[in-house]
C-alpha cells in the first residue's frame, strides 16, 4: 500500500506529538502574568532554551541566567529542576498515526530541536518516546532546527532518501529547510490533517486502522 516514493515518516516532538511549553510550569511557580511572561520572554527566553537544544549543557545554561538576574535565581533553578513539568501531555491523536503507521510497516523517525539531558528524563517517562525506529536529538548533535546540517544528519544516518522521506513540523522555518534539502515536508497543523496528508501520500488507508485496546496506552503519560 505504500508509495514507492515515499518510505519514511518522520515527527518533530515539540508542538507535534508533546504539548510543550513553559507556561504549563510557570503558571504555578509565577502568579502575576504580566510578571510571567517577562520572565519567559527576558530571562529564560527562546533564544535561551536555544542553546540548551544546541548543545549547552543546562547547569551552564542557569549559571548564565542567574548571573543575568540573580534576583530571580529561585525561579530559573526551578525551570531546571522541575522542566518535566513544562510538558502538558501527549497529543494521543499524533500517538495514534505513529501506532498506525508502525502496523503499515512505514518506518518512522523523529528529528526534534530538544535539550540531550532533558531528551533523557522525556525518554524515560513517556512511552511515545521511544516508538521510533531512530531519532535525532539536537542537543546530542550540537546543531539545531532549521540549521541544514541536522538535516543531512538524519538522511545520512539512516539512509533516507530525501525524496522518499516525509517530514512534519509546527515551525514553518523548519518546514521551510527541510525542503531545501529535498524532503518531502508540510507543516503541522493537527493530527487529522497530517493523516489526510500521509493517506495523500499513499503512506495509510483513507479509515484509520483498528487497534486493540491499550491497558496502558504509548503516549498517554502526563508530567
Amino acid at each position: 500500500m505504500t508509495d514507492s516514493r515515499t518510505r519514511a515518516v518522520v515527527f518533530d516532538i515539540g508542538g507535534v506529538l508533546l504539548d510543550w511549553d513553559p507556561r504549563h510550569l510557570f503558571r504555578e511557580v509565577i502568579a502575576d502574568e504580566d510578571e510571567r511572561e517577562w520572565f519567559l520572554r527576558e530571562v529564560v527566553s527562546p533564544e535561551w532554551n536555544h542553546e540548551q537544544d544546541e548543545g549547552r549543557s543546562w547547569a551552564d545554561a542557569v549559571a548564565e541566567a542567574i548571573e543575568r538576574h540573580p534576583q530571580h535565581e529561585g525561579w530559573i533553578r526551578t525551570y531546571d529542576e522541575r522542566w518535566l513539568e513544562t510538558i502538558g501531555g501527549v497529543d494521543d491523536d499524533v500517538a495514534d498515526v505513529v501506532g498506525e503507521l508502525r502496523r503499515a510497516g512505514v518506518p518512522v523517525y523523529a528529528m526534534t530541536n530538544y535539550s540531550a539531558e532533558k531528551w533523557v528524563l522525556s525518554r524515560e517517562r513517556l512511552d511515545v518516546l521511544r516508538a521510533f525506529d531512530g531519532v535525532v536529538v539536537s542537543g546530542e548533535e550540537r546543531v539545531a532546527k532549521p540549521d541544514e546540517r541536522i538535516y543531512r544528519i538524519l538522511l545520512e544516518r539512516y539512509d533516507l532518501d530525501p525524496a522518499a522521506t516525509f517530514f512534519t513540523d509546527d515551525l514553518p522555518a523548519n518546514v521551510a529547510a527541510a525542503r531545501a534539502v529535498g524532503i518531502d515536508a508540510e507543516r503541522f497543523v493537527d493530527a487529522a490533517t497530517l493523516r489526510t496528508q500521509l493517506v495523500e501520500r499513499g503512506l495509510l488507508e483513507i479509515g484509520p486502522v483498528d487497534e486493540p485496546p491499550r491497558s496502558d496506552p504509548a503516549g498517554t503519560t502526563t508530567v
